[in-house]
């Protein structure tokens, strides 16, 4: 019972846990409810409209969708904070079911300005549903599962929009026709899409009234009206999320990456049409659509690489990615090719979204929680009307498509900046993980005995050059390297060391460096020694050195000892070549490290080259 207990612990995934689906499924029909309206009125602009009153317009749209996050923040924050979440999400929905109702009604009438006006409505019922859903997320799954929970989340929701894209762009263009040339003939024409937003909207309600109930507690939060027209609550909400300067960062690093995106997806339409004649919705709203695509491979991949702690470096990667993108299509002319860019904003923008948001919940206190995420939102919202605004402005004034993206692109920049200032190390880190990755499957073991609130000296086998990465990887936790003082100084690689507070050793300053491991083991750092001194050249043990048995005993923490298989023998990172090594160009090695039970502080290396000759013999034998 106790093996089959393990097991299914071992098996345990975040689908498992009781609601997801239900959850999974309420987050797709909200959104693709939401994008269906949004892509009738932005395709019946672009059938009517050409030039800057199709940019204006178009951004005024996607205005219209972005206001009702800015006026409503307090209420919003307050609501996921005082009630339970599951309940704001079905009574939004059941809200959102009369909205499509009036919007199906103004389809048939042909009243264009109602159903332009009801966008604002439907985007109404999402500002107050948004801080309930994603805090949701963290009540629901817990932290264990955030990063994959957001990754989920995401992923649906992108799965929703493309669906939505597609769906409503393909129907669209089957109930066009050529000689409808007003607002009023082509939304006459489309009405019974109406009546799909109507069955989706009732779908999404049905689904909301089952989730679970996860509040734990009933909050005893009041709002007052007087407090919200004057702003007290505003200025108060906002001193919130300025408490925690990381949370403050990462709200205005996605504000960035969202007015880029919105901006983008805003003048596309007109570059299409005016650069590259493309007059076809379902050519220019698919390429669009292809961000989602890349949207939810990009989630996987982050969920995938964020499996021991949130890769926070993905965002600082992603960052770089789609600044260059944004650069480059003006410079493109193939729709294939802008297909393929359209794909990678989406996986890179993943790579920003699912880390960040994952970060904010975290570091979010349950009772502020949805407080945090309304000012998420606020923020968010307030970035991507003013840019939205800037470009109806510019449109105005004769700015094409091709110099705004060019203006995104060193807004992209500054997105790069503040995601370096932050989280330099993570970012470094990242593109280690995923060079050395193409070639290497890393499976690690034992991870559980490292612990998470004391100093930990780390001493293992020597097998490679890129030992340091391998055992890096899975940790949040920044290990102190003790390394070799010429390694330390390389060119390329030192600021990174020195950043990585990594300690460099020499013959010399030998003492030096003890004493320096000693100081961060007091302050509860881990610290990691290779005792063989140099890689292995016959995948052997030599004897290890005892220089770190005089690393004083006195702080609190244990040795850990970890050992790395012959996975890595005959790679081009190792110096032991056996002679039956096989290669491929196309398969991954696959190296195992494992992590062993803590040790006394007064482990010998005797005693610990004895255990890791143990751990060899115990495990390369399986």
């Amino acid at each position: 019972m106790k093996n089959k207990a393990i097991n299914m612990q071992k098996k345990e995934t975040v689908f498992a846990v009781g609601g997801m689906i239900n959850y999974i499924l309420v987050v797709f029909f909200n959104a693709f409810t939401d994008l269906g309206h949004k892509i009738v009125i932005q395709n019946t602009i672009f059938k009517v409209y050409d030039g800057q009153t199709q940019i204006i317009l178009t951004a005024i749209v996607n205005a219209l969708v972005l206001l009702p996050f800015i006026l409503v923040f307090s209420p919003s924050g307050f609501l996921a904070d005082k009630f339970a979440k599951n309940k704001i999400m079905e009574y939004s929905a059941a809200f959102a079911v009369v909205i499509t109702l009036g919007i199906t009604y103004a389809y048939y009438h042909g009243y264009f300005i109602a159903a332009f006006t009801l966008t604002f409505l439907l985007a109404m019922q999402s500002a107050i549903y948004g801080p309930a859903k994603y805090g949701y997320i963290k009540e629901l799954v817990g932290v264990k599962f955030l990063s994959a929970g957001n990754s989920i989340t995401q992923a649906t929701t992108t799965v929703a929009i493309l669906g939505g894209i597609i769906f409503y762009t393909v129907l669209f263009e089957g109930r066009y026709q050529e000689n409808l040339t007003t607002e009023s003939d082509i939304l006459q024409a489309v009405a019974p899409l109406g009546w799909l937003l109507v069955g989706g909207s009732v779908i999404e309600w049905f689904l909301a009234s089952r989730l679970p109930n996860k509040m734990l507690e009933v909050s005893k939060k009041k709002f007052q009206m007087k407090k919200y027209i004057s702003g007290l609550y505003l200025l108060k909400n906002l001193k919130t999320i300025t408490r925690k300067k990381e949370v403050f960062e990462a709200i205005i690093a996605l504000s960035l990456f969202w007015s880029i995106s919105q901006v983008v997806l805003a003048v596309f339409g007109e570059y299409a049409k005016d650069q590259l004649g493309v007059t076809n919705t379902i050519f220019v709203q698919g390429v669009m659509a292809l961000a989602g695509i890349g949207i939810v491979i990009g989630s996987v991949i982050a969920a995938k690489l964020s499996k021991y702690y949130i890769n926070l470096g993905l965002a600082g990667f992603g960052a770089i990615g789609i600044t260059l993108i944004v650069f480059f299509i003006p410079f493109i002319s193939s729709m294939g090719l802008i297909a393929f860019m359209f794909t990678m904003f989406g996986v890179l923008a993943a790579f920003i979204l699912v880390p960040l948001n994952s970060r904010i919940q975290y570091l979010a206190a349950r009772i502020h929680l949805g407080t945090i995420l309304a000012a998420n939102n606020f923020i968010q919202n307030i970035f991507m009307f003013s840019f939205l605004m800037m470009t109806t402005l510019f449109a105005f004034f004769g700015m094409n498509a091709e110099l705004l993206f060019y203006f995104m692109g060193f807004v992209g920049l500054a997105l790069v900046y503040i995601l370096f200032k932050r989280y330099t190390v993570d970012i470094f880190w990242s593109v280690v993980g995923l060079i050395v990755r193409l070639r290497h499957n890393y499976v690690y073991h034992g991870l559980e005995n490292i612990p998470a609130d004391k100093a930990v000296l780390l001493l293992g086998n020597h097998v490679s050059w890129i030992d340091w990465i391998m055992i890096q990887l899975p940790l949040e936790r920044r290990i102190n390297f003790m390394m070799d003082k010429d390694i330390y100084h390389w060119k390329f690689f030192h600021a990174f060391f020195k950043k990585g507070e990594a300690i460099p050793l020499s013959p010399r300053a030998f003492k030096d460096a003890l004493n320096e491991a000693h100081k961060r083991l007091l302050n509860g750092s881990v610290v990691a020694i290779f005792p063989e001194g140099e890689i292995s050249k016959d995948g052997e043990f030599t004897n290890l050195h005892k220089g770190y048995e005089l690393i004083p005993k006195d702080y609190d923490g244990v040795i850990i000892p970890f050992y790395i298989d012959k996975g890595i023998f005959g790679s081009s990172f190792a110096k032991y070549k056996p002679a039956d090594t096989k290669r491929s160009l196309f398969k991954r090695r696959v190296v195992n490290i494992y992590f062993g039970s803590a040790l006394d502080k007064e482990t010998s290396s005797s005693e610990l080259k004895s255990i890791l000759m143990q751990m060899r013999k115990k495990y390369e034998t399986k």
